[in-house]
């Protein structure tokens, strides 16, 4: 009888001994787990948050429905570190390499590690990654064959099924790749990806820019994809190539592809969505659909995508005991290559809301994001302030499918599953925030060790940090507008010291 078990009750009632055979309700099964994982979306950004200049209906229900934290943070400010820990619930500041990556950089997570994936894959989930990769793909010291099979990659650590983009969409190669092999690739069209020099006679941003449909502000004039320049050359492939305008329908449709043939359960779906990452091209449907112009009809296009995802689940039944986890990877960023229109158009909408800084900053606009949890058969709607990172998902959720961790390597993870469920009021005491300096966040103070970090949302302003650092109380003064190392001498000694502890 599956997985309900026969229990033999006797029950004496008026000297009549009767014998029962109940049948046992079956155990309540894990849920599903679904990670909708955002690229470049600020704290401010979605309706939930306070956004002015763009409606976001799906986030706001899962919002609605579910748990929204105000002090979650992504690891670190830019894509692939954010990636590289919230997968491997180590910091990537711990290990050489994990910086933003090139489109033809080699896989950062070794084979055969434990990761988010592989615990969940332990537990008796079937895994997929769909969307944004950026961690490397193939072998250290040997060039990635990008017309056979390309590996390691996703499926090496962890992952029964992957459909994904190489890096990002404003990196070459731009196409896309499933398990091991390039989409629609032409044999007789092979693949060449340099990032030193250009192909003779393929065009470029610099020598083509005047047929370019979306004009650079800096960088992003190597190889012409699609009339967009992009950072790298290539050569070749073109029955590979993506549509911009497409990307967001085709990563969709996979992961409710993924859905529907493991409906079954349990599944993980990572669901890396690019929108909002430069270059913004939404689908012609979604222009307009802002006051913000293409930034801002891009994120209506990734709540719509969002929707998608919800709808799906209704369709399947399935979304009573799925736990859905909503969160972004870093900062928002308005000028980041591309004239767009990003900053002539923001209007009184702020992508990262009350916070100071953004993309490639220390200060909190850089790494606090938009997180939220959803599961009606165990969450409870509502709002928490409990102070949690992304690198403690491989931990947290390796929990609630009954698995330890068996490598040292997770060493940053904890379990704060209580506070993502709702069920506790705190998580971590701290958390360590990375943008070129890292920085730490104890309680309610927050502590900026000397350096540099980069202020606005593009273009920049450098802020240099003085030699006795920068503290601040979040509470007090969410903006960090307050240095106040000089006022609290005690507190900023107890912070460099646990910083210093933590850090090394």
């Amino acid at each position: 009888m599956n997985d309900t078990r026969l229990r033999k009750f006797t029950v004496i009632c008026s000297g009549l001994i009767l014998s029962l055979n109940l049948v046992a309700a079956p155990a309540a099964s894990p849920p599903n787990v679904v990670l909708i994982y955002a690229d470049d979306i600020g704290y401010g950004d979605f309706g939930c948050y306070g956004a002015t200049g763009v409606k976001t209906p799906a986030v706001d229900r899962l919002a609605k429905e579910g748990l929204r934290f105000t002090s979650a943070y992504a690891s670190s400010a830019t894509c692939t570190p954010s990636r590289y820990s919230m997968l491997t619930g180590e910091y990537a500041f711990r290990k050489k390499g994990t910086g933003v990556l090139p489109g033809d950089a080699a896989m950062i997570i070794e084979p055969g590690r434990e990761t988010l994936a592989s615990l969940l894959r332990r537990g008796g989930y079937r895994t997929g990654v769909v969307g944004k990769w950026h961690l490397g793909l193939g072998a250290v010291g040997t060039p990635v064959d990008w017309n056979g099979d390309v590996k390691p990659g996703p499926l090496e650590i962890g992952f029964d099924y992957s459909f994904i983009m190489a890096a990002t969409g404003d990196r070459v190669p731009c196409v896309f790749v499933e398990n091991h092999r390039v989409v629609g690739l032409d044999p007789a069209d092979p693949i060449k990806v340099s990032y030193d020099k250009p192909f003779p006679g393929e065009p470029n941003g610099v020598s083509h820019r005047d047929s370019l449909r979306l004009d650079w502000s800096h960088g992003h004039n190597h190889a012409v994809i699609n009339g967009i320049g992009r950072i790298g050359y290539m050569q070749g492939g073109k029955s590979a190539l993506w549509n911009d305008e497409n990307m967001a329908d085709d990563f969709t449709r996979q992961a409710l592809a993924f859905m529907e043939r493991e409906k079954q359960g349990p599944f993980f779906l990572y669901f890396a969505l690019h929108d909002v990452h430069v270059p913004r091209v939404p689908h012609p449907r979604f222009v307009g659909k802002s006051t913000m112009g293409p930034r801002g009809d891009a994120l209506a296009q990734f709540d719509a995508c969002v929707g998608e995802v919800l709808r799906k689940l209704d369709e399947l039944g399935l979304t009573r005991n799925t736990l859905v986890i909503l969160t972004s990877d870093n900062g928002p960023v308005l000028d980041d290559g591309y004239k767009d229109q990003a900053n002539e158009k923001l209007g009184d909408h702020r992508p990262a809301g009350p916070l100071r800084g953004g993309k490639y900053s220390a200060f909190e606009g850089g790494t606090r994001m938009p997180f939220i949890v959803r599961w009606p058969a165990r969450v409870k709607p509502g709002v928490s302030d409990a102070l949690i990172s992304q690198v403690d998902l491989p931990v947290s959720l390796a929990a609630l499918a009954g698995q330890k961790p068996l490598s040292a390597t997770v060493r940053d993870s904890q379990n704060v599953l209580p506070a993502l469920l709702g069920e506790s009021k705190t998580g971590r005491d701290h958390v360590l925030e990375h943008a070129n300096v890292v920085a730490l966040r104890l309680g309610d103070w927050k502590y900026i060790p000397p350096g540099q970090t980069r202020e606005r949302l593009g273009p920049w302003n450098v802020t240099k940090i003085p030699e006795q650092g920068l503290l601040f109380n979040l509470v007090d003064d969410t903006g960090e507008t307050r240095n106040l190392a000089s006022q609290h001498p005690e507190k900023l000694q107890e912070l460099r010291r646990r910083h210093n502890e933590l850090r090394n």
